[in-house]
């Protein structure tokens, strides 16, 4: 069994910050990328900020310079920095790892989401 246990959601004020934490735990041999998506209320998913097993990122265009993902692959761990909130950052933030579990293949495991919401 694979968990992925996100946190550090919350409500805050436009310009404000929040860190999320993703931490994945159970039988895992490996874990390869591990990424950040969000879900606002009548949108598609969307992937934020990506980071590969050798520290290579990727972010959307609308959350470069503001947003930063990192990895403790000690811990199994991603995070999230999130400065300078808006409004339109609001939703669901969902992080997504690709691993291997023992006994099985290469597969995507994700959390069960955390909500941010950015008060204008």
């Amino acid at each position: 069994q694979v968990h992925m246990v996100e946190s550090g959601g919350g409500l805050v004020q436009t310009g404000g910050s929040l860190r999320l934490s993703c931490a994945a735990s159970g039988t895992i041999f490996s874990i390869n990328a591990m990424s950040w998506y969000r879900q606002a209320p009548g949108k598609q998913r969307e992937l934020v900020a990506a980071i590969s097993s050798g520290d290579s990122t990727n972010y959307a265009d609308s959350v470069k310079g503001r947003f930063t993902i990192s990895r403790d692959n000690a811990k199994n761990t991603v995070y999230l920095q999130m400065n300078s909130l808006k409004p339109e950052d609001t939703g669901v933030y969902l992080c997504k790892a690709v691993l291997w579990q023992v006994g099985r293949s290469w597969s995507d495991y994700w959390g069960q989401g955390t909500q941010v919401t950015v008060s204008s």
